[in-house]
């Protein structure tokens, strides 16, 4: 049960280039916005789509999937957890981000 406590599965297309940073460490982490969309009917029976957009983090072997496979447009499913942490802006605010945590990565469909 420990599992589903923070566990997130996501669908959607990149949307735009992912960004990848080899660290000194010698790992690599990369950064991507996952468009998702949910399609529904309004009032008026017209169908809707409503786009929600996540930013998505990957390290090691998974960042170099995405490196290798995942360009903007592509359709790519995400299993995961999120993350939220906190920096200081330029502007001296504390600023919160919320992120999800790749842990598999699911080439899918064409761009």
């Amino acid at each position: 049960m420990s599992t589903i406590r923070n566990h997130v599965q996501l669908i959607g297309n990149v949307g735009q280039e992912p960004t990848i940073t080899n660290l000194e460490s010698g790992k690599k982490v990369a950064r991507l916005s996952l468009a998702t969309n949910e399609n529904y009917k309004d009032n008026k029976g017209e169908k809707q789509t409503d786009t929600n957009w996540h930013t998505v983090v990957a390290w090691g072997k998974n960042a170099e999937i995405i490196e290798k496979y995942a360009d903007k447009g592509k359709e790519i499913g995400v299993v995961g957890k999120l993350k939220t942490r906190t920096f200081t802006a330029n502007d001296g605010n504390q600023r919160y981000v919320t992120e999800v945590v790749a842990h598999e990565i699911l080439l899918m469909g064409s761009k």
